[in-house]
């Protein structure tokens, strides 16, 4: 069975075609400006040139015809007809405590999905429109909800609770969620596999490092704890977030600088982490280089991220009652062998030694960790569209016997 894996934002449809019977990817691409003037479509066919199509797209709907056209198109088509596709999965990003699984999308799942809307603004509307799209065009075929918060509603309550009045929980569903679900199970998965164990005998950290970042602390195949929290915000310092801060400091700001409560979250979400710190960039490579060329803030920034990341590990691995497994992923953990070092730094209390020249590698599964390590420290680039479309074909080939 061919799955088409769908990641839908505000004016963008990420996708991937992917052939389960091996798992490769048949086809990719992006779809950008939806809505805007300047709408692209960029479609990578596996193994041949990409596609460029520039046109009018004012809907989701469009934007996901012109894929489909893209698949079955004459020159450059990878199917010979939809018929082929047999399920599509959607990256949803917040499912609250309703599901705690990947689900069969159905009017009920909708409804839930809709009701998170208030805690994942930004990007549950656009998820809803891009499964709306896709039902439309592809009304026929089972269409399932996978969400980045999903792998997280197995923390326990003294795990996800705030020290707030309880009320809150009740009545708002204030508790930390988590997200990147997706990305730290599939990495846990492969860690297991990589180290020929089943996860229910290892006590696994999973770092997925980027613009956006988090840290999870996976026990027995479970996930206890993670950085992020009601919202992506929380946790570690990361390209634009600040990251865990003294909440007293929002009112301080609101009367101090005269900010709006709209304004500190832009202020918090939007230019604090390391681009704040910094002043260089959001993006770490820039701030590595700055480093190197001796920006002072630059080098407290990396200090800082480092730092933050490394609590963390300490702190998961504690409460743990230990650790097996450190896992770095997505695109700083992936590509900076400095970053990975500076967080190791100080751990070998835990067993945890790098090989410095194993180490330097970038995105590439390996094993980073010295022979007299009881700690294994390994990389492992995360595939998060590949985790859905093995959720999806999970739930979808029982349909079709």
């Amino acid at each position: 069975m061919k799955i088409l894996v769908v990641n839908c934002g505000s004016s963008s449809i990420k996708y991937q075609l992917v052939d389960m019977k091996d798992e490769s990817v048949v086809a990719k691409g992006l779809v950008e400006r939806i809505g805007m003037e300047g709408s692209v479509l960029t479609h990578q066919p596996t193994g041949h040139d990409k596609v460029v199509i520039k046109t009018d797209m004012p809907t989701h709907t469009v934007g996901i015809k012109l894929v489909l056209g893209a698949f079955v198109n004459p020159d450059y088509g990878v199917i010979k007809s939809m018929d082929e596709i047999g399920a599509v999965g959607h990256r949803v990003v917040h499912g609250g405590e309703k599901f705690s699984a990947s689900v069969l999308i159905t009017p009920d799942v909708m409804h839930g999905i809709e009701e998170c809307i208030d805690m994942a603004p930004l990007h549950n509307p656009p998820n809803i429109a891009g499964i709306n799209a896709c039902k439309e065009v592809m009304p026929n075929v089972p269409h399932v909800a996978v969400f980045d918060t999903a792998f997280h509603q197995t923390m326990p309550k003294y795990s996800f609770l705030y020290g707030l009045p309880y009320d809150a929980y009740i009545k708002y569903g204030l508790r930390r969620y988590g997200f990147h679900g997706t990305s730290h199970k599939f990495v846990s998965q492969r860690a297991a596999a990589m180290l020929g164990k089943p996860m229910s005998e290892l006590k696994m950290i999973t770092c997925h490092l980027g613009n956006g970042s988090s840290v999870a602390a996976v026990k027995n195949g479970k996930c206890m704890d993670t950085s992020m929290g009601f919202t992506p915000l929380e946790g570690l310092v990361m390209g634009t977030r600040s990251g865990v801060i003294d909440p007293a400091i929002i009112p301080f700001l609101m009367k101090k600088a005269h900010m709006t409560g709209d304004e500190v979250d832009s202020y918090l979400n939007k230019k604090s982490g390391v681009l704040g710190i910094s002043g260089v960039s959001s993006d770490f490579r820039d701030i590595e280089e700055a480093y190197h060329e001796g920006n002072e803030r630059a080098g407290l920034a990396l200090d800082i991220f480092a730092y933050k990341v490394r609590k963390y590990i300490g702190s998961y691995a504690a409460a743990m009652g230990g650790v097996d497994v450190i896992v770095f992923t997505a695109g700083l953990g992936e590509n900076s062998a400095t970053m990975r070092e500076k967080i190791c730094e100080n751990l070998e209390f835990l067993g945890v030694f790098i090989d410095h020249e194993k180490n330097q590698v970038r995105g590439k599964e390996t094993n980073l960790s010295a022979q007299n390590a009881k700690v294994q420290v390994l990389l492992i680039p995360t595939n998060e569209e590949l985790m859905i479309a093995r959720d999806t074909n999970e739930i979808c080939n029982p349909l079709k016997k």
